[in-house]
């Protein structure tokens, strides 16, 4: 939280607006930003014990598990109380429940998440488990009656994006998708897309979504799963096959991501990031593009005893108004002659920086979670109108969530903006898989290919299904 310390508030003011301006933020920006961010730390207030939101997280253990940094995001807000966490890993449940009440909170631990989802102590849940698991999880959760912070990508399948469209309207909980570029990274990717909605690049042309290669291992030897480990249970609805650990990889923890079986490579998590600033940038949240085609891909390692998914690619989404949305590991033009906010030349920014790139007939505008910069200074100049990308500036992702649960508003990263992005994601995945040119619906959520549709859904296995 902020923290003004022997500042005067003026004083304090002046400082952090500095800071974000000195970073390459526009003056006009910095301010609204933080602003907002100050409203907020001054609303964390202590409050009364029938007041505390109870939170059970799903998906724990030590680093890099995405579910300590949730933690760490939502126990800065003084109503939040931690109650339960989950893991199919007894080694997670133990260092959890150890980590969380040296941190004075009660928690009880579980491998178990239906156990946790029904409890009458969990209000509440985060769920930072693998991809293939979300949708089945925040779905048993919604109707529990518990709002849920699902990390991105929201899901593994459109059909699963889809069902959690519908539980959060049949249920009319809070859903909040874990993809913090909308809200957090001093503001960048916010800034970035009002200056594009507001035209100050004129006609967008196309948007280049540079998301990084995917890690290869070769085979993987097969072992037995650690004794605290429900392998079956990990596995879930996905096909049964060997537990594989040598030298560090692995078709489980963290790794997972590199399996199609389990999630989607870097185009669902990366591309659930900058495909998702692609849409909104677009004007896109719920809908998506008319076509996606396949370009180039290196061929994947398809032995299936290792990492599947592709090293390189590239896909391209067609948007209305012969808008081109181009998504790579790094294969994308070098944009010169950039400044940021001050004016300040920047270096050349090649081909392969991760972040997104977007090019108008009146503009150019690079932005990352550490830059922010455009093909003039003036493309940053105060602007008339507040384009309204969102009521509010929310600058926490986790207290934009927070706050929701407690007004029952949309989170700025509500189910139709997760499912939306994720299902964009997944065409590309599918074109890519497919090495195809599709035409797609994004309406009707159908393709023009028989083939592709049929990988719009998977088979689950133990009988796990959506609701």
């Amino acid at each position: 939280m902020l923290n003004r310390g022997n500042l005067s508030r003026r004083g304090f003011l002046t400082r952090s607006v500095g800071a974000l301006t000195a970073a390459g933020l526009p003056a006009w920006f910095a301010e609204e930003w933080f602003g907002s961010a100050a409203r907020a730390a001054q609303d964390n207030k202590p409050t009364g014990a029938n007041e505390k939101l109870n939170i059970g997280v799903i998906g724990v253990g030590p680093n890099p598990r995405r579910s300590n940094a949730l933690y760490g995001a939502a126990k800065r807000f003084k109503h939040v109380n931690f109650t339960a966490v989950c893991d199919v890993d007894g080694r997670h449940v133990d260092y959890a429940v150890k980590q969380y009440k040296g941190d004075g909170y009660d928690v009880k631990g579980y491998k178990d998440f239906r156990e946790l989802v029904t409890s009458k102590d969990v209000d509440a849940v985060i769920v930072a488990t693998p991809d293939h698991w979300h949708a089945i999880i925040a779905i048993a959760a919604l109707k529990a009656g518990k709002d849920v912070y699902c990390e991105k990508p929201l899901t593994l399948t459109v059909e699963e994006a889809l069902a959690m469209k519908k539980a959060v309207a049949d249920t009319k909980q809070i859903l909040q998708t874990g993809s913090q570029q909308r809200t957090e990274m001093a503001g960048r990717f916010r800034v970035a897309t009002e200056l594009v909605r507001s035209g100050r690049l004129g006609k967008i042309q196309k948007i280049e979504c540079r998301i990084g290669a995917n890690p290869q291992s070769g085979p993987i030897k097969a072992v037995d799963p650690p004794k605290e480990l429900d392998w079956d249970m990990w596995l879930g609805p996905t096909p049964k096959v060997p537990y594989r650990f040598e030298n560090g990889k692995t078709n489980c923890h963290y790794e997972f991501r590199w399996w199609y079986e389990y999630s989607g490579g870097k185009m669902t998590d990366w591309g659930a990031h900058h495909i998702d600033i692609a849409q909104w940038m677009l004007g896109m949240d719920g809908s998506g593009p008319s076509a996606v085609e396949f370009v180039e891909a290196a061929a994947p390692y398809d032995k299936g005893d290792g990492y599947n998914c592709h090293a390189t690619f590239k896909v391209n989404l067609q948007y209305p108004g012969g808008v081109t949305v181009e998504v790579s590991h790094g294969a994308g033009s070098e944009a010169k002659g950039l400044v940021d906010a001050n004016g300040k030349d920047a270096k050349p920014i090649s081909g392969g920086e991760n972040g997104v790139l977007v090019r108008g007939d009146k503009g150019t505008l690079f932005v990352s979670r550490g830059l922010l910069l455009a093909s003039n200074k003036e493309i940053f100049a105060p602007l008339a109108e507040d384009p309204k990308l969102y009521p509010s500036r929310p600058s926490d992702h986790m207290g934009n969530f927070l706050d929701c649960v407690k007004s029952r508003q949309t989170p700025i990263c509500g189910v139709e903006v997760g499912a939306g992005s994720v299902i964009v994601c997944h065409i590309g995945t599918i074109a890519l898989r497919t090495g195809k040119k599709l035409k797609w619906d994004p309406k009707a959520y159908r393709f023009d290919d028989a083939e592709a549709n049929k990988m719009l859904s998977r088979e689950r296995r133990g009988g796990w299904k959506l609701g």
